[in-house]
């Protein structure tokens, strides 16, 4: 039998067969990857706060957000981001031929945001030619993903058997 990367995972696939393929498996794996991802975003919002400028209104750390991506198939995806995004359009062949290349387009970055319109949070955390990088998402991830892993595969059985004691 292969070995596992997620230890604890064979009394989960078990289980996982008895409630079948549906919503409710996808259901359970959300709530799951929701709440084994908190940590990051705990993480990220440390790190966030000892970069903040206070001499600014804006605050990074408010706008750090869990969210669940786009699924496809029985995959579950869970991002941690900063509300907000970028504004202008990359400049890649599709956008150079419609007309769009380094337009600016409307995000939900504005100041109705907890944090405030913290659009460049990503010259932070990559830097600029300018400014040094001062990543605070990244290892977020990279410190915690052993933890992640680990509290996902416990809270997603524990999400499989609410689900089996609602059949």
């Amino acid at each position: 039998m292969p070995e596992k990367y997620i230890h604890g995972l064979g009394e989960v696939e078990a289980k996982l067969k008895m409630l079948g393929e549906g919503k409710a498996a996808k259901n359970a794996a959300k709530r799951a990857s929701r709440k084994a991802f908190s940590v990051v975003r705990k993480a990220a919002i440390a790190y966030a706060k000892a970069i903040d400028d206070p001499k600014t209104m804006e605050r990074i750390w408010k706008n750090i957000t869990i969210r669940a991506g786009k699924i496809s198939g029985a995959n579950v995806k869970m991002r941690v981001g900063i509300r907000g995004g970028a504004r202008h359009y990359v400049e890649s062949k599709a956008n150079v031929r419609k007309g769009l290349a380094g337009k600016t387009y409307k995000t939900d970055g504005d100041k109705t945001n907890p944090g405030g319109d913290t659009f460049y949070w990503r010259f932070k955390e990559f830097g600029t030619e300018h400014s040094p990088a001062e990543p605070f998402m990244r290892p977020a991830l990279q410190n915690n993903i052993s933890t992640v892993t680990n509290d996902f595969a416990g809270i997603f059985s524990a999400e499989i058997d609410k689900e089996l004691a609602k059949l």
